[in-house]
C-alpha cells in the first residue's frame, strides 16, 4: 500500500460516478463476491439494476465475474484486486466532468464510511461478543505535524496494512474496516517559529 494506485482513467471515473455504482463496489470491497440478486437484496435494488451497474463496472475494469463459483445461470461478481484511487480534485478544472464525478465518488464513500460506523455503533452490541467489541476503535488524535511528517506518518500506516494485507487469512476471519482519515484541520494555525 506504500504506493499509490494509479488515478482512475478518465472513462473509468466516469462509469463509476453513479452512486448505486458506488455502493456496489463497497459491499463488493467489503463483504466479497456476490451476484447481482445477492447485491439487489442487501442494497435494496432490484437484480436488474444491479446487474446492468455490474456489467458497467466491468467495462472499465472495476469488477469481474468470480469464475470460481456460480453456474450459466448465476454470476458471481467481485471486486478486482488492489487499490482505487481518484485523481486530486484539486488538480481538475473547477466544473470540469471529472472534477464533478471525483466529487460525486468521494462524497458517496464518505457518506457510505460515515453509514458503516454507525451501524456498527447502533448494532455491534447485539451482533459482537466482546472478543470483538473490546478490539473495536474509534479514536481520534490530534498531533502537530508538517506536510511531510504527516506524509511520513501516512506511509508507516501504509506499511504497516502492507505487511497485515500479506498475511495468510485465518478460516475464522470476518470482514474489518479500518477507516484512515489524516489531513491538516482548517481552522488550525502553523507554529510560529
Amino acid at each position: 500500500m506504500s504506493e499509490r494506485a494509479p488515478a482512475l482513467e478518465t472513462a473509468a471515473l466516469r462509469a463509476l460516478a453513479h452512486p448505486l455504482r458506488v455502493r456496489i463496489l463497497d459491499e463488493l470491497s467489503m463483504y466479497g463476491p456476490l451476484t447481482a440478486s445477492g447485491l439487489g437484496a442487501r442494497l435494496g435494488e432490484s437484480s436488474g439494476a444491479t446487474s446492468y451497474h455490474l456489467r458497467q463496472l466491468e467495462k472499465h475494469g472495476l469488477v469481474a465475474e468470480d469464475a470460481g463459483r456460480g453456474t450459466a445461470r448465476e454470476r458471481w461478481w467481485m471486486r478486482r484486486p488492489g487499490s482505487i484511487t481518484l485523481p486530486a480534485a484539486h488538480d481538475q478544472p473547477s466544473g470540469s466532468a471529472e472534477r464533478l464525478a471525483t466529487e460525486l465518488i468521494d462524497a458517496e464513500w464518505m457518506r457510505r464510511r460515515d453509514e458503516t460506523v454507525r451501524e456498527f455503533r447502533a448494532d455491534g452490541e447485539q451482533t459482537f461478543g466482546p472478543e470483538w467489541l473490546d478490539v473495536a476503535s474509534f479514536d481520534t488524535v490530534n498531533l502537530r505535524l508538517t506536510a511531510a511528517e504527516l506524509g511520513e506518518l501516512m506511509a508507516e500506516l501504509d506499511a504497516v496494512i502492507a505487511r497485515r494485507l500479506a498475511l495468510p487469512r485465518s478460516p475464522s476471519a470476518r470482514p474489518v474496516q479500518l477507516q484512515v482519515n489524516a489531513f491538516p484541520l482548517v481552522r488550525g494555525e502553523a507554529d510560529k517559529e
